[in-house]
């Protein structure tokens, strides 16, 4: 299983819209006859990739899947059928698949008389797709809010300006991990007053890779030429103030799993305060502004026994000398 878990993490493999899956087929003696990943949307799913690498060699192989093989008809035929009419006798199973639309493959290879063990390393299954499994669960994206601030919590100076809180080499940071993700989220009072772009973006400043789909969300009509709307990216106007509404609708509509959230601090304290903010990415700058705008709108807590408590789960210097930032990957933990 550990292969097939390699398989499936393999580099440059697209992490959206469909999940990564690796697969090894066994021989009875144990020595491995096929292997295969999913290369993206598109393409042959790893059981198809393994079963066509093993050949006749499949018939009585144990099939070893990171992800319960699929039992429905999209761009590619079902792999659960698959791996029955190439004659698999067994089938170990990591991670249960989540999507309703996909599940019961499990069955389907139960029901023709295939032996099959589910749950073997499941959590580090699931953990390769770890957004992707949680909008399916959730029914909603997992949502990143990253922000840039200064050491005592300021995301702009007192007049407004606010370039650069970080570094350059903290913006790159960024960019990268923008690619990880699916959506990009603004307010608009975001895209009127900074135009941003919203795209990933090499050394070059040009657009690099597959974009996300940009989001931007309100009831304020935007400029026709904000940068937001040019043709670098596809974009879409949720007009609600409701962050719930707003996931639910990229979930259900537009089959989005992560959402990266750059919007103001009105907008970050709103999901916030939904408690739809799953991690958090701060890049703190080496700075003192004493006053200006907080990184954070207000989040209703009015005693420190009510706050917010995050859990650091890692912390990066990012760049070197003038240009280092700290970077702070957090998840809110449960209040008590």
């Amino acid at each position: 299983m550990r292969r097939a878990l390699a398989l499936a993490a393999t580099p440059g493999v697209p992490l959206h819209p469909n999940p990564r899956v690796g697969c090894v087929l066994l021989a009875p003696d144990g020595s491995t006859v096929g292997e295969g990943y999913h290369h993206g949307a598109g393409t042959p799913h790893a059981e198809i990739e393994a079963l066509t690498a093993a050949g006749d060699r499949a018939r009585g192989a144990t099939a070893v899947v990171t992800l319960e093989p699929c039992n429905h008809t999209g761009r590619t035929g079902p792999c659960a059928q698959a791996l029955v009419d190439a004659g698999v006798a067994r089938v170990v199973i990591a991670q249960r698949d989540p999507n309703p639309q996909a599940a019961g493959g499990m069955d389907t290879l139960l029901e023709a008389g295939l032996e099959v063990d589910a749950g073997l390393l499941a959590d580090e299954a699931a953990e390769i797709n770890r957004a992707w499994t949680f909008a399916h669960l959730n029914g909603r994206p997992f949502v990143t809010w990253k922000l840039a601030t200064t050491v005592d919590g300021r995301s702009a100076a007192e007049d407004g300006t606010s370039r650069w809180v970080s570094s350059s080499a903290a913006r790159r940071d960024t960019h990268v991990l923008r690619g990880l993700c699916d959506t990009m989220l603004v307010g608009t009072n975001t895209v009127e007053v900074d135009d941003p772009r919203l795209t990933v973006r090499g050394d070059d400043d040009e657009p690099v890779g597959e974009q996300p789909l940009r989001v931007v969300m309100g009831e304020r009509e935007l400029s026709a030429d904000r940068k937001v709307l040019d043709d670098s990216a596809p974009s879409v106007h949720l007009r609600t103030h409701d962050p719930a509404q707003a996931l639910r609708t990229l979930y259900a509509d537009h089959g989005r799993s992560h959402v990266f959230l750059e919007g103001g601090p009105t907008l970050a304290a709103a999901f916030l305060r939904a408690g739809l903010v799953d991690e958090v990415v701060a890049y703190v700058a080496p700075m003192l502004l004493g006053a200006g705008t907080s990184a954070v709108g207000d989040l209703g807590i009015g005693t420190i026994a009510d706050a917010l408590h995050l859990a650091l789960v890692d912390t990066t210097v990012v760049g070197e000398g003038a240009e280092a930032n700290v970077r702070m990957i957090m998840r809110p933990t449960k209040r008590s």
